[in-house]
């Protein structure tokens, strides 16, 4: 067993570009993990200029890197004032209506409910019912309360976004070249294979976020315009939702169909309005799937489903949101590793 273990050492980590791998991937790990909390801030900062990067390099080759940067930071705060005067306003509101209506609800799912018992005695009893009826309301009401209670908690985050994060970015981007050649400092000057691995990964990360981002942008407005075209109740809230959705592959459009189809019920019943609604939405889910990610994601590495469901699984238990956002692009990470790992073969490790 020793002689085996000692084998599979020499022949993965003996190399000295190996180690190197080893030792990042270890530090990267270590830093993310314990002190994420505390640089969500910087982490948001460098992948929002990381985003800004690819308008950034077309303008730069009319004009310099500077006036390049300046243009494009410019257009990010001309957007983010519209997301913080416009946007987060309507949100709020339709927020807030939303949980004043949920007593509502909960009142007609619980005549709805009520009925089970009636139509199948045999199957379903009224005290399993109230018990159901009874839990969920306690659930809806504990989640209410920690909408609340994280708005009001997150009110100097929120003040650290607004202004730390766009200084951070504006920075970043500015002083990219020094940035880089300082951390390049602490590699050693023998480092092909991190250079090369990461020359591969840039392309492919890059976009991917940005196809993401691009994705996010495309579903959830035509989300919103088939939702007020149907008069659907919270359109801005649900097509945000919706839009957002698509981050977690697979998992995220399934689960965001529940509020949707609970609020178009509640709206209208189970009447032709509803049908109608669950009709254009799935027809939308579909062209997502089947059109979109194909045209946004054409150039990305194929990665089996299940692959990437155990990397959502895996990296959104480590690092949270950010773990989701990026679990397609660190399972493609992943696997670009293990296929440009060096190994020694057998004649090196007998001499």
């Amino acid at each position: 067993m020793f002689e085996f273990v000692n084998a599979w050492y020499k022949r993965y980590f003996t190399d000295p570009q190996a180690a190197l791998l080893v030792v990042l991937l270890l530090v990267s790990t270590l830093i993310i993990y314990f002190m994420g909390t505390m640089l969500t801030p910087l982490i948001a900062a460098v992948v929002i200029a990381y985003l800004l990067e690819a308008p950034v390099s077309k303008l730069q080759k009319k004009f310099s890197r500077l006036a390049a940067v300046v243009t494009v930071f410019n257009m990010f705060l001309m957007f983010m004032v519209f997301l913080v005067l416009f946007l987060l306003p309507i949100l709020s509101r339709q927020a807030k209506q939303f949980f004043q209506e949920v007593p509502n609800m909960i009142n007609r799912g619980q005549e709805l409910l009520m009925r089970l018992p009636q139509e199948y005695p045999q199957i379903i009893s009224e005290d399993s019912i109230k018990d159901v009826v009874l839990s969920l309301s306690g659930d809806i009401s504990n989640v209410g309360q920690s909408v609340l209670s994280v708005s009001f908690a997150s009110i100097p985050l929120i003040v650290i976004y607004l202004v730390l994060v766009p200084l951070m970015i504006f920075f970043f981007m500015k002083d990219k070249v020094i940035i880089l050649e300082w951390m390049s400092r602490f590699l050693p000057a023998d480092r092909h294979l991190v250079t090369h691995l990461w020359e591969e990964m840039d392309g492919q990360i890059g976009n991917y976020i940005r196809g993401k981002v691009y994705e996010i942008i495309i579903v959830g407005v035509a989300a919103y315009i088939v939702f007020k075209f149907f008069g659907l109740n919270y359109a801005s809230l649900l097509a945000i939702v919706v839009g957002l959705s698509v981050l977690i592959p697979y998992i995220g459009a399934a689960t965001v169909t529940i509020p949707v189809a609970l609020v178009g019920f509640f709206q209208w019943g189970l009447g032709g309005d509803f049908t109608w609604l669950m009709v254009a939405y799935f027809v939308l889910q579909f062209l997502d799937g089947n059109v979109l990610v194909p045209i946004l994601f054409s150039d990305a590495v194929n990665i089996h489903a299940v692959a990437i469901i155990a990397a959502i699984l895996v990296f959104g238990g480590l690092w949270g949101f950010w773990g989701v956002f990026f679990a397609i692009p660190l399972a493609t990470l992943v696997k670009a590793l293990i296929n440009v790992w060096p190994t020694r073969g057998d004649e090196a490790l007998e001499s």
